[in-house]
């Protein structure tokens, strides 16, 4: 659950650390990632293609010309649901979530702070408590070096320019590596490095999970391990706590640790991940490569991974770290399934009950409960609750008229902290109030189906091209790559506002047009929605394929927002298809995944997407009143 915030200027950042070679700004990011340059660059950035600002530095450390952080942008609608701004704090390149307009000014990475910004009392920072002079404890957090070839959403069928990060990883039992998702993001190689080690060994990915942002890494090398203990996990800490953060940051190639306390534990805003999970904030150092490092207690054990931090004008010293209880659910998951499968939601939009009138004319006698909006179609949640419905509890716990529940000892935590407990597919009993009447009522808990995805599954974007005219599902990558102005409003308020009414729907859009003698008059054609085929509401990019490959009329015909339309004839358009391959230099008509024969869900639902009647995310709202479960 998600507040809308104030317009304070600020962001939640991955600190990465990244060599990059190609720079595009987003005026509308709310999450950006910096990143580390692992040797001199020129202070271009590369990918500033989604939503989200990815580069960012630490507000508390001067660069010099040639240690410019690179950041590759992306922002995903629905998506952090505050305000603030963080960071990551590693050598990956992260994603953060944004939606709609936003009422506040960001400032991305890479972009020279004033020099009081740069600041720092790293004197008093830098400490080594006893514990942790240990030098056998100190080589179980390794240096990681990943090379990321990302895709390019604007010519699907090839790859981005690879650019380099640095961050940080440690070792846990299994003889695995733990670091963020965002450290490894689009990965073609990942190496790491012991301390005090001048060799690197290749690491393979076995997991990760996105909306955590947590990956985990395995290094088939015997000597790799030799003489290492793994680290051990603690508790989840409480507020003062002592925490030591430990890492590979900026400013050196060696070992950096770093001394703070634990100032807050709350359901955060996870920028890579899009997703609201439990964090905890600390005032420790946290800079660009000090992602996936750990994060300890006084008593050496690992209270979590650090990941992001928080950019403002207003704050200073804002870091998170990922608790010791969202590691073991990824763990958990892994160990399960074979797979990550990711963190279950209700699919609900619900609304506070701190008004009295509010509550008596719902017919709930007590200050509690909190009101259901709207129930996603694709959730489970639809076929049990309702338009007017009141949760009131959650597997017996009783939800607060704020939308909070009680967390340990005098503290109470958002309400979809108890969903972010179960794993996909788990049950739970709501308790409902409906016409003044208590009901029980059991639903089943899923991850989330997005209709404008925040990240690309496989890594590489869908698309079909028919007669030089390239078709690709609509995602937030490709939005902030094209940038906001080209796409048009009324494609982005469906991006923004729309929710899948059935699994695997998509809003497919016609990309570009590759302009050929088939295809004269439609050459300026970009970025619109097409809705149907030959009268076909369209369902999804593998749908239209479908379509268009089963086709024997004389005539195709493409029907497009704001009722244009695109008519082609069959027979030559398909005699010109390898000669615009061949003069593009295009490998392939269609991605691998449309190869495949296609399955019809069944589902003869339309495609005239219905949409302003509710948000994906507070941002657009800007009220602090309506929650995301």
């Amino acid at each position: 659950m998600v507040v809308a915030v104030s317009s304070c200027s600020c962001i939640f950042s991955a600190v990465s650390s990244a060599v990059k070679f190609r720079y595009s700004l987003s005026s509308q990011s709310r999450f950006v990632i910096a990143q580390r340059p692992i040797a001199s660059v020129s202070s271009r950035a590369i990918n500033h293609k989604r939503r989200v600002s990815n580069p960012d530095r630490d507000a508390s450390s001067p660069k010099s010309n040639e240690q410019k952080e690179a950041v590759p942008q992306k922002k995903y609608p629905g998506r952090s649901k505050d305000g603030r701004s963080s960071i990551y704090s590693d050598g990956g390149s992260g994603k953060g979530d944004a939606a709609g307009p936003q009422p506040t000014a960001y400032r991305p990475f890479g972009i020279p702070r004033n020099d009081k910004e740069f600041i720092i009392d790293s004197k008093d920072q830098q400490v080594e408590p006893s514990y942790i002079q240990d030098t056998a404890f100190l080589n179980a957090v390794v240096k990681v070096y990943c090379t990321h070839t990302a895709p390019d959403y604007s010519l699907p069928w090839q790859k981005q320019r690879q650019y380099t990060s640095t961050g940080s990883a440690f070792m846990i039992g299994g003889r695995k590596l733990l670091t963020n998702a965002h450290c490894v993001e689009h990965d073609t190689q990942v190496k790491v490095k012991r301390r005090g080690d001048d060799k690197k060994y290749v690491a393979k990915v076995l997991a990760r999970g996105v909306d955590c942002d947590i990956a985990l890494l395995s290094v088939e090398s015997e000597e790799f391990w030799r003489e290492v203990e793994p680290l051990k996990f603690g508790r989840l800490p409480h507020l003062q706590d002592a925490v030591t953060v430990v890492g590979y940051p900026l400013g050196g190639d060696t070992i950096s640790v770093t001394k703070g306390v634990v100032s807050r534990i709350e359901v955060t805003s996870y920028a890579h991940g899009s997703s609201d999970l439990l964090g905890i904030q600390i005032d420790a150092a946290i800079n660009p490569g000090n992602s996936g490092g750990p994060a300890f207690n006084d008593q050496g054990e690992c209270i979590g991974v650090a990941f992001q931090v928080y950019r403002s004008e207003a704050a200073e010293n804002i870091g998170y770290v990922i608790p010791t209880t969202i590691v073991s659910h990824f763990l958990d998951d892994y160990e399960r399934n074979g797979k990550y499968t990711g963190f279950p939601c209700l699919g609900v939009l619900l609304q506070k009950l701190e008004n009295p009138a509010l509550r008596a004319y719902l017919k709930v006698e007590s200050n509690e409960g909190v009101l259901v909006r709207r129930v996603e179609p694709t959730a489970d949640a639809n076929n049990v609750l309702k338009k007017g419905d009141v949760i009131v509890s959650f597997d017996d716990v009783h939800v607060g008229s704020e939308g909070t529940v009680p967390f340990r000892s005098n503290e109470r935590i958002a309400f979809r902290f108890l969903i972010s407990q179960k794993f996909a597919g788990d049950h739970a009993e709501l308790g409902i109030i409906r016409a003044g009447k208590l009901m029980k009522a059991k639903v089943v808990l899923n991850p989330r189906v997005h209709l404008v995805p925040y990240h690309i599954d496989g890594g590489q974007p869908s698309y079909l091209i028919f007669a030089g005219l390239v078709f690709t599902p609509l995602s937030e990558p490709l939005i902030e790559e094209e940038c906001e102005d080209s796409i048009g409003l009324k494609l982005l308020a469906k991006a923004r506002y729309s929710l899948a009414r059935f699994p695997g729907e998509q809003i497919v859009i016609l990309s570009q047009v590759l302009a050929n003698e088939v295809n004269i008059g439609y050459e300026d054609m970009s970025n619109q929605q097409v809705l149907k085929f030959n009268g076909t509401g369209i369902k999804n990019i593998h749908h239209l394929a479908h379509l268009v490959d089963t086709c024997t009329d004389r005539y195709l015909f493409f029907e497009f927002e704001d009722n244009y339309i695109a008519v082609l004839e069959r027979e030559a358009s398909i005699a010109a298809s390898s000669c615009i391959l061949r003069d593009y230099g295009i490998p392939s008509e269609r991605s691998s995944d449309l190869l495949k024969p296609y399955m019809d869900s069944g589902d003869d639902k339309t495609v005239d997407q219905e949409f302003g009647d509710s948000p994906v995310s507070n941002f657009d709202l800007n009220v602090d009143g309506l929650i995301w479960a």
